[in-house]
């Protein structure tokens, strides 16, 4: 049970963007991609995702998926979510179900969407104007959004990139206790190593639209691969509680320059 991809090309005009990429994500899990920018971390969830024109094969649990198949069954969210709107919060949540909206709204779907809320501690703000909230705040009922739309495959570009340093480790964590639970899919972009080490079950590391390395985080974050996909000189060990740790320590095309 996964979803996987084969022979995944994007190009905008003439350039290439991805190339051949191949990989298989596990249902249950969290795999992150992980790349410097411009690698194509974002490209490539949008190509699965639908949004963009690509060329190659996707499968859902062997089944190939057709544009309809993916607009269905796969949640998209984008790292900017700072579009203001009037709509309350619940109202933004609800969206997530559009088709299933009517003139009159089931009390057992305000009932799931307010526990979508209550996921990431939201239910307070319920009544509240998405343009009355912070930032972080609306990336967080985005994401509620997406849970509540109860995807097979839910697709997150940086969906921790404007949250404290609390709610980075909440939306990490109930990610993964969601896709555990509802056996779902689950791909995000990351910038942030040491969390995508301590969270994700897999990492694929790309490099110009193409896959460098993927694996356990013990076998992608070494240093050799930071210093191919980074530019980078990094130490790699293993913190207090056994977790794995990267600490950049500098521009290895900057030393290589003598500066």
């Amino acid at each position: 049970m996964s979803l996987s991809f084969q022979d995944l090309n994007v190009a905008y005009g003439t350039t290439s963007v991805l190339r051949s990429l191949s990989d298989q994500w596990p249902t249950g899990q969290l795999t992150a991609l992980i790349g410097c920018n411009g690698a194509g971390k974002s490209t490539l969830l949008k190509a699965v995702a639908g949004l963009i024109p690509s060329t190659g094969h996707l499968h859902l649990d062997d089944a190939e998926m057709s544009l309809a198949d993916r607009r269905r069954h796969i949640a998209y969210m984008p790292q900017d979510t700072s579009a203001a709107s009037s709509l309350t919060v619940l109202e933004v949540v609800l969206l997530g179900k559009l088709g299933s909206l009517g003139m009159r709204l089931p009390a057992s779907l305000v009932d799931e969407a307010m526990s979508a809320l209550s996921v990431f501690g939201l239910t307070s703000l319920h009544r509240r104007r998405l343009d009355e909230i912070s930032g972080g705040q609306r990336q967080l009922v985005y994401l509620s959004q997406a849970i509540f739309r109860q995807p097979r495959v839910l697709l997150l570009d940086e969906p921790t990139a404007a949250l404290d340093l609390r709610h980075q480790l909440l939306v990490l964590e109930r990610l993964q206790q969601h896709a555990r639970k509802q056996g779902t899919v689950i791909g995000l972009a990351m910038h942030d190593l040491n969390l995508a080490a301590q969270f994700a079950d897999r990492l694929i590391g790309l490099q110009d639209g193409q896959r460098v390395t993927a694996g356990l985080a013990e076998h992608v974050l070494t240093p050799e691969n930071l210093r191919l996909m980074y530019g980078i000189d990094a130490d790699v060990s293993r913190g207090a509680f056994g977790q794995l740790q990267v600490f950049p320590l500098r521009a290895a095309e900057l030393e290589a320059r003598g500066l």
